[in-house]
């Protein structure tokens, strides 16, 4: 066989050192000596699919450590026996319901001892990474003398984006051994990076592959390996003066997408870093404060409830997906953005228009996608040969799945199914992207209705991870659990929903965005409107969002959902039937409620409302959106499925937890006063739900 065959199979092999005892005393361990005196250390926590570090396994380390401080091996080596990666971080479990700090202080400087312990270990230590490298993992790996890393491995500290920083003396360690300034970044983001940029950092002494393991290890033991050492240019920075104006500068960067008041995890890190950079024995202590008195705060509580309900989520997927060409029908916002997303995700992709320009369009924006969101220019490229145009929609007849993305007009629809189902292969499935129109009514003309349901994405598709799987009374199971693993394959989140007017999401973002419509009419300045919402901690106001999903498309859901729900929606203003009639639809056609410019709506230099948006505003934007949750919790849906539906489709507030969460932690009873007093200020609209009564 080619010596270069036998490379790549090599590497899909984990070199774990020499074979190890059955008897081996440990839970999560598995401890063995190689022929020249090292130690290997594989971590394999009983179980589970990928390392976690949880109380349990930590305090089992610490017996490992002690043991291998008496056998005295040449070196020690670490590394996971995982095929998922190193350690994934802490277990989130242990996160969950903590309420006092000094609890939390007291396991963490426990933790810590553990760390410290491995630091001073006065036998060469190797961490050997693969895959995922993450928060405590990181931490741990930063505690060892050298690092090596495989060069699929990834590295990063997502503790931020649970309402945290770094804990496990990840703060003082990593600003000590990298700039400060790309480390505090990569901290205060939560991004990730690959192996060369970690070795490009210093925080890597090698970037390797499988087969080398055991080479880099004997040269990192012996000494033969240079390592990573902090510049003087980290000193510099870590210079008191010099952090008080970064720290400056981090803060102001900090408050454009994380208000203090919301989000206050990155300003305790910058503060850590303010007073405690440069001093690690200090930082190492105050990072413990930091952490525990971050930790019972609601923010971080809801953003953990927020990690679980994503991965609660992520199980409808299921298993097994079978698409791998996905045809889609019409490229402009939407249906281009969905193509992408999917091209980017590794599937064939055939994009069908009736013209050439929204295609290149399309194309434009696929490129400028996969430029910010993959990492390799190979990658890149194949991204980008994936991604098919196909003006003769001949694509069709391969594909295992159709995604028709074309205007919410039912003739039109209608239209395109009738000539594209006699082209479709056996067994593929035909899916609409549609918000507005019932799928009861799209499959009147189909000759096998059985396997018509929908995937509606929402905009913009490559930031909101939801997408609703939409299933009629013919819909096929089959089918429809096919269409819930594609949406997992594509790393998305499914939401099975039957077909009713709005499905689930519109149906409660809809009363959001039409009374921002009402308060526009009532010259309540917009950008007075967009602030109340941002207040209240969405990621853009209601004028804005309406922009960005298509004036038309507010249009259709409203009118649909008024024809349903009557008059517990607000009226449509005129004039906004006037706008979508003028072609100002929003962002797609560079001009709605905002002149839109390069995919940003033009709000003017520095502009800012012109009246401080009051808290009545902010629940007449924000309450109606609880009071429909609540009215499809007492129709049978489930809390944490709805929340999560709000959340990972609107961006609806991650740090209050979703629409019922914060009605929960609010109090029903302050609701539901306040909603009537809106009522009788405003109208019926306002009327609190009768799921207020048995609401917990």
């Amino acid at each position: 066989m080619d010596s270069k065959v036998l490379d790549v199979f090599a590497d899909r092999t984990l070199e774990l050192g020499p074979r190890i005892s059955e008897n081996e005393p440990y839970r999560n361990f598995r401890l063995g000596r190689d022929s020249d005196g090292i130690a290997w250390l594989l971590f394999d926590r009983a179980g589970a699919s990928a390392n976690t570090l949880s109380s349990d396994v930590v305090a089992e380390f610490e017996e490992v450590l002690a043991a291998l401080e008496n056998q005295q091996p040449a070196g020690i080596v670490i590394r996971s026996a995982k095929p998922s990666g190193f350690i994934a971080g802490a277990d989130v479990n242990e996160f969950r319901g903590v309420y006092d700090p000094r609890t939390v202080e007291t396991a963490i400087a426990r933790a810590h001892a553990v760390n410290d312990r491995l630091e001073a270990l006065r036998i060469p230590t190797v961490a050997v990474i693969h895959g995922f490298c993450l928060g405590g993992g990181l931490e741990i790996a930063l505690a060892c003398r050298s690092r090596i890393a495989i060069d699929n491995a990834r590295f990063g500290f997502p503790e931020i984006l649970l309402g945290l920083h770094p804990g496990l003396g990840g703060t003082a360690r990593f600003t000590e051994l990298v700039n400060p300034m790309q480390a505090m970044t990569l901290m205060l983001t939560g991004r990730t990076i690959d192996a060369s940029r970690a070795k490009s950092l210093g925080l890597v002494d090698a970037v390797t592959q499988e087969r080398h393991v055991r080479n880099a290890v004997k040269d990192a033991v012996s000494g033969g390996l240079k390592r990573a050492r902090p510049g003087p240019l980290n000193k510099v920075l870590n210079f008191s003066r010099v952090r008080g104006f970064l720290a400056s500068r981090m803060r102001k960067e900090a408050e454009k997408t994380a208000p203090r008041e919301h989000y206050p995890a990155p300003y305790a890190l910058i503060d850590l870093w303010e007073k405690h950079g440069g001093d690690k024995a200090a930082m190492l202590k105050a990072e413990q404060i930091s952490f525990a008195e971050l930790i019972v705060t609601p923010t971080a509580q809801n953003l953990i409830r927020v990690f679980f309900l994503r991965e609660q989520m992520k199980k409808l997927a299921g298993t097994g997906n079978t698409i791998r060409h996905v045809h889609v029908i019409g490229a402009g916002a939407m249906g281009g953005d969905i193509a992408a997303w999917c091209a980017g995700k590794g599937l064939h992709v055939t994009l069908a228009d009736m013209k050439p320009e929204p295609i290149a369009g399309a194309i434009k924006r696929a490129s400028d996608l996969f430029g910010k969101i993959i990492h390799k220019r190979t990658e890149v490229r194949d991204a980008m040969d994936r991604l098919v145009p196909d003006l003769g929609g001949e694509g069709v007849r391969n594909a295992d799945l159709i995604i028709e993305a074309v205007p919410e007009k039912l003739e039109l629809k209608q239209k395109v199914y009738a000539g594209l189902e006699p082209k479709m292969k056996e067994g593929a499935i035909l899916a609409t992207n549609t918000s507005s129109i019932p799928l009861q009514d799209l499959r009147a003309t189909l000759r096998q209705p059985e396997r018509l349901l929908g995937l509606h994405f929402f905009n913009p598709v490559s930031r909101l991870q939801l997408v609703e799987v939409v299933s009629h009374d013919a819909t096929d199971g089959k089918f429809l659990k096919q269409a819930l693993a594609f949406v997992g394959a594509i790393d998305r989140l499914p939401l099975p929903v039957k077909s009713s007017p709005g499905f689930l999401v519109n149906r409660a973002l809809t009363p959001y965005m039409l009374e921002a419509m009402v308060m526009l009419d009532e010259k309540i300045d917009k950008l007075t409107i967009d602030a109340a919402a941002e207040k209240f901690g969405m990621p853009m106001g209601p004028i804005e969002l309406a922009d960005q999903v298509g004036l038309d498309i507010c249009l259709a859901v409203g009118d649909m959902l008024r024809s349903k729900f009557g008059d517990s929606l607000p009226p449509t203003p005129a004039w906004l039937r006037d706008k979508v009639a003028n072609g100002e639809l929003g962002r797609k056609t560079g001009k709605g409620f905002y002149v839109w410019k390069d995919g940003k709506a033009d709000k003017g230099a520095g502009a800012t409302a012109a009246a401080a948006p009051s808290a009545e505003m902010i629940d007449r934007l924000v309450l109606p959106m609880s009071n429909v949750c609540v009215a499809c919790l007492r129709e049978g849906d489930n809390a944490d499925v709805v929340d999560g539906a709000m959340i990972f489709g609107t961006g609806y507030a991650p740090f209050r937890g979703g629409p019922l969460n914060y009605a929960r932690s609010r109090g029903a009873d302050n609701v539901t006063a306040t909603l009537r007093a809106l009522a009788a200020k405003f109208g019926d609209r306002f009327t609190p739900d009768a799921g207020w009564e048995t609401f917990e």
